[in-house]
């Protein structure tokens, strides 16, 4: 599906430090995802994981670097930033007059020419998007007609139009039902596999970061204190740390690892 297939393409952030309004948000975090690799970014609320993932598309200033292969990120222009990665917010812009198909089409703008129109190819690749997200349905419907997970689908299809190599995902589950939480962590995953996609997320669920992601990355007061694989990092006595959650932890047949809240009863 990308355009850049054959490039190396592995992240690395060293020493990224985001501070907004006077108040450090991201400190000094180093991570490394390699090419065709899937990091999942976890923490409790407040913890800077959507800042973490708004400075590595390089829409947030940011200090320390952030570099794609051999680009630095902060050394291309939008345009093709927009080439390398592709970034799907939780909580995007969508007009709500525009039409799902022409939304999903705004994933083609890098590879549009200033005062020039879509391509055929263009229209092929956005219809295509949809047919594997199962929105083909939704094409003409308003965005402002869509549900809560519908709307969601349609950012990681916009997102997936851009056929970018490096794909952030920002909480991509989070208003969707257990089946499409699956059809789209599954797609994601089959991505990666066919066309070579690093990806980052940021996921609340615990279970399905450890299940899908090769490593996580744990932030807890904007610091990364955990990084490796999900049995290294989703321990018992690291969730009660930084969640403040008692929990047990197993693992299933196929050595993914399984949370499990203990009811605290008569406490």
């Amino acid at each position: 599906m990308t355009g850049t297939v054959g490039t190396a393409h592995d992240l690395a952030a060293t020493g990224v430090s985001v501070t907004l309004d006077g108040t450090p948000i991201v400190r000094d975090v180093r991570l490394s995802v390699p090419d065709g690799g899937w990091l999942s970014i976890i923490g409790p609320n407040g913890a800077g994981k959507s800042t973490l993932l708004r400075a590595i598309a390089g829409l947030v200033p940011y200090a320390g670097t952030v570099r794609v292969g051999d680009v630095g990120v902060r050394e291309l222009a939008p345009r093709g930033r927009a080439r390398l990665i592709a970034y799907a917010p939780q909580i995007p812009q969508m007009p709500p007059d525009m039409t799902v198909f022409d939304y999903v089409l705004l994933g083609r703008t890098p590879y549009i020419p200033y005062f020039g129109g879509e391509r055929r190819s263009d229209r092929r690749v956005a219809s295509s998007v949809l047919e594997r997200l199962d929105l083909a349905g939704l094409a003409v419907r308003r965005l402002g007609s869509l549900s809560g997970g519908e709307r969601q689908r349609v950012v990681l299809a916009r997102a997936l139009a851009q056929e970018a190599a490096v794909l952030l995902l920002d909480e991509p589950t989070s208003a969707l039902d257990l089946g499409h939480q699956q059809q789209v962590l599954e797609l994601v995953d089959d991505l990666r596999a066919s066309d070579g996609l690093t990806v980052v997320t940021t996921l609340h669920d615990l279970n399905l970061a450890g299940q899908y992601a090769d490593e996580v990355l744990l932030l807890s007061g904007g610091r990364a204190v955990a990084h490796g694989p999900a049995a290294d990092v989703l321990t018992e006595p690291a969730i009660a740390a930084h969640y403040g959650a008692e929990v047990r932890v197993s693992t299933d047949e196929a050595g993914a690892v399984q949370i499990h809240l203990v009811r605290r009863r008569g406490r």
